[in-house]
């Protein structure tokens, strides 16, 4: 059972229990009522004034000793007030009488008392309570005044003196606290990440069945909705670079382009930007057969920020009523914060993933790379300075400057692909394309390309995923292949994508170990996106290396579609 926070903070007020006294505390009280009684019997030099300082020591017990009950303490502040200010008449015209400090500046003997009950207001972040204890103060001065008959203007000074010190203390004590207290230490960036990302890996590990998938929780979504709403079609989007959507899930009898930019005049851009659930009577995918569709885009919002959203469209009208809409929204809530923590997993995974292949190209670029070109001009220089004669040396060294040659082209490559990403402009297939356009000049293949994309986009950590799988293809049979073609296919129809490599080379007969190493490398990256990865052989020679990810559309999307030719 859950107990609302005010609940929660009134509990501990309203119990007194066994309060502990503190020695500092009771001996600066002490201080300050001897200070205030030596005052007011030198100023007064009467020891009935002294009576006052018994009573504030009485008027002071329930906040000292009471000082955690939520009645008791304020009570006794005001008691403490209204004696101090009570006081500080009765000496100020005892002090007359006496002709020690005349013209009612006697009052100084005991108003010095008051910040003892404001400061501890203050101390306990009572603002309120130390406003109202000024009050009653500026009204009990008034009033002893006009009983003691000491309105003179040395009183008045007196008293508008300690109402401007104890207003300070009402209202500085907070900002002092701040500025007194002693500044965190900033940890280091990057003990600061570690320690994040193990309690996010702990987090990871507990929940239910472990994953940060965004397209697993997106499906399991949808799945759920299934339940609540009708709907013939339906699609989980998230937001993507550009101003543009990504479909993470999407279920239906047919696949359906949605509208994915923000700026178009849809029930889409109006949830985005509203936060609130849209209706229409009109399908919110850019192309759609007619007749009667009722279509409802529920906003995921996490916190203040707007993180993907729901689509669900059936072929009927008026099916989404305000009750569905709640028991939609009832299901979305939740499932936001679940579909957030995965995107941001995502984003870190990528972002330290990226970090660590740039890290590793400059460190390989400045230092083995640098070092096997200085190898290569050693054996130049060994080369040119041979005696005449020893051609069987000259052979060795040429044959060993060609593989250094070889290594440094090798190193170049893995350099190039290190550095490859997928541009958000340019998109998957472009990025595979210059990939293979690059190996293929270096290993003298001929590369034909086959694009057929869609102008939806996939999410950038799937689109990652994917141009590494293409690259290990490649580069493999660049390799090991010892083909003279390469045909690579892009097919992308969000959520549904397919990567196709094939060469017409000596086929899959290759049993060195880091050919079985990229092999499992691809089907980790695969299984990472949820994506199934098909290794077959080419007829009548060569190998086909292919990752899909989702399912097949079962009509034509609208596509941008690029076909290259041969050769190029």
């Amino acid at each position: 059972m859950s107990v609302p926070p005010a609940t929660i903070r009134q509990v501990p007020a309203l119990v007194s229990g066994p309060t502990r006294i503190r020695p500092a505390e009771a001996a600066a009280r002490a201080v300050m009522l001897v200070l205030v009684a030596a005052l007011t019997y030198a100023f007064t030099d009467s020891a009935a004034q002294l009576g006052w300082i018994v009573l504030l020591a009485v008027a002071a017990a329930p906040s000292f000793l009471a000082r955690g009950h939520a009645v008791l303490a304020p009570l006794g502040r005001v008691g403490e007030v209204v004696v101090t200010c009570m006081a500080a008449g009765s000496v100020a015209a005892a002090a007359d009488d006496a002709q020690r400090i005349t013209g009612g500046f006697g009052a100084e003997a005991v108003l010095p008392y008051l910040a003892v009950p404001l400061l501890t207001a203050a101390l306990r972040r009572r603002q309120t309570e130390g406003m109202a204890l000024l009050g009653v103060a500026a009204a009990t001065m008034a009033v002893s005044g006009f009983v003691f008959e000491t309105l003179y203007l040395g009183y008045f000074a007196v008293c508008v003196q300690w109402l401007v010190q104890g207003a300070i203390i009402t209202f500085a004590t907070e900002t002092m606290r701040q500025l007194l207290q002693p500044p965190d230490a900033t940890p280091q960036p990057y003990a600061e990440a570690t320690r994040l990302l193990t309690q996010l890996r702990s987090v990871a590990r507990s929940l239910p069945g472990a994953t940060l998938d965004p397209g697993g929780i997106s499906e399991h979504l949808l799945e759920e909705l299934r339940a609540v709403a009708p709907g013939h079609r339906a699609a989980v989007l998230s937001a993507s670079g550009g101003g543009r959507l990504v479909v993470l899930a999407q279920t239906g009898a047919e696949r359906v382009d949605w509208e994915t930019t923000l700026d178009a005049d849809s029930g889409i851009a109006d949830a985005w930007a509203t936060q609130q659930p849209q209706t229409a009577s009109r399908s919110q995918a850019r192309s759609h057969q007619g007749g009667d569709v009722s279509s409802l885009v529920v906003p995921l919002v996490a916190g203040v920020r707007t993180i993907g959203l729901v689509i669900l469209e059936t072929d009927a009208s008026g099916a989404y009523p305000s009750v569905v809409v709640q028991s939609v929204t009832e299901v979305t809530g939740p499932a936001s914060l679940r579909l957030e923590a995965a995107l941001l997993f995502d984003d870190v995974r990528s972002l330290a993933t990226n970090e660590e292949r740039q890290r590793l190209a400059r460190e390989i670029h400045d230092g083995v790379a640098q070092e096997l070109v200085m190898v290569g001009y050693g054996i130049d220089n060994a080369q040119a300075t041979l005696p005449e004669g020893a051609e069987e040396t000259a052979e060795e060294l040429r044959t060993l400057r060609a593989e250094v040659t070889r290594v440094i082209t090798e190193l170049r490559l893995s350099l190039f692909e290190l550095r490859s990403e997928v541009d958000r402009n340019g998109g998957l297939a472009a990025a595979i394309a210059e990939y293979a356009r690059t190996l293929g000049t270096s290993a003298g293949l001929r590369v034909h390309f086959t694009f057929d994309e869609s102008t939806a986009r996939l999410p950038a950590a799937t689109e990652a995923e994917l141009l590494r799988i293409a690259q290990e293809a490649i580069t493999n049979a660049r390799k090991h292949a010892g083909a003279s073609n390469l045909w690579v296919t892009c097919t992308v129809d969000p959520p549904y994508a397919e990567i196709e490599v094939s060469d017409d080379g000596k086929g899959f007969a290759d049993t060195r170990p880091d050919g079985r190493y990229g092999l499992t490398i691809m089907a980790e990256r695969a299984e990472r996106i949820r994506g199934r990865l098909k290794i077959t052989p080419r007829h009548p020679s060569g190998t086909t290396v292919a990752v899909v990810l989702g399912t097949p559309p079962r009509r034509d999307s609208v596509r941008d579609s690029v076909s290259a030719p041969e050769g190029e």
